[in-house]
């Protein structure tokens, strides 16, 4: 049986618009989750394995599931957007994430809308959007109070991996929006091609680089099933859907979510507590987060943006 998520049936109206964009926003607070199932479940010092485990076994799973692969130029592309959104993402946000303190990566993180916004008018030809553009500097604004903290160093190679990181995944999105989904192709099928394409340049670099943990215990297996299956087949799937229905920039602004969930699961979990500058900083990204998903001309009219 072909799963097919297509969203060609979603009408463009106001109510599953407002749909679509509650079912994207599940991927980044999934995604939110990465960091304390990370540091709480899985093996210390492999990074790149885990994230080999998020991507190539989710995505052979929707390749069995959507029985489907790609046909012609879509080889190729499929490998571009895999290496974009997952194989080359992944080290560099590791690498930004080993160097710099983990706000400071975040915050790097969270510039991706603005980056988005800039590609969207260069690539898709969109009208460069200053309301969102605006709404993208108050959520790195806001992210950046809600997990900098005052010891915060900065390191020239991690900078640059963060900058590097949310460029690629910046581009990955937008080329996605840009080359949509072949005709009667699901996101599924798509997630499970960049999916797979993703996990093996990530295969190449835990072979080459870092090489497998000596032991997986039953919480690591339980933390590897939850970001392959959740935070990759699912979380990918409704990213892509998303992608293909949804403003673009207004999408990449979802992506606040990430930090803001994570720094939710520290207070819950953790037992970490907010300082006054940390809630003001969450206040102004959930702002920017919704914001980001209107339009001030068709707002007035009632209406969420094409």
């Amino acid at each position: 049986m072909t799963v097919n998520l297509s969203a060609a049936a979603v009408p463009v109206t106001t109510s599953p618009r407002v749909g679509a964009t509650f079912a994207t926003a599940v991927a980044p607070a999934v995604w939110g989750t990465t960091y304390l199932v990370t540091t709480e479940l899985l093996p210390a010092g492999h990074p790149m394995f885990a994230g080999l485990m998020r991507a190539l076994p989710a995505g052979v799973l929707a390749l069995v599931l959507t029985r489907t692969l790609p046909r012609g130029a879509w080889w190729w592309k499929a490998a571009v957007l895999g290496v974009l959104n997952i194989g080359a993402f992944f080290p560099l946000l590791f690498l930004a994430a080993e160097r710099l303190p983990g706000g400071v990566a975040a915050t790097f993180g969270a510039a991706q809308p603005i980056i988005v916004a800039v590609l969207a008018a260069l690539v898709l030809g969109e009208r460069l959007s200053r309301w969102r553009l605006a709404w993208g500097v108050v959520g790195v604004i806001g992210v950046g109070l809600v997990v900098i903290g005052p010891a915060a160093a900065i390191d020239g190679v991690g900078v640059v991996a963060g900058l590097a990181g949310a460029g690629v995944m910046a581009l990955g999105v937008t080329l996605t929006k840009r080359w949509g989904r072949p005709e009667g192709v699901g996101p599924m099928a798509l997630a499970g091609w960049q999916l797979t394409a993703g996990g093996l340049a990530l295969l190449a670099v835990v072979t080459l680089f870092e090489g497998v943990p000596a032991t997986i215990d039953a919480p690591a297996a339980g933390g590897y099933l939850w970001l392959g299956l959740v935070g990759g087949l699912l979380a990918y799937t409704l990213w892509f859907r998303g992608i293909g229905v949804l403003n673009v920039t207004a999408t990449a602004l979802l992506g606040l979510l990430s930090p803001l969930v994570a720094a939710i699961l520290g207070a819950l979990v953790l037992a970490e507590r907010f300082t006054v500058p940390q809630l003001i900083g969450f206040g102004l990204a959930l702002a920017a987060l919704v914001a980001g998903q209107l339009s001030p001309f068709r707002f007035r009219k009632g209406g969420l943006p094409s």
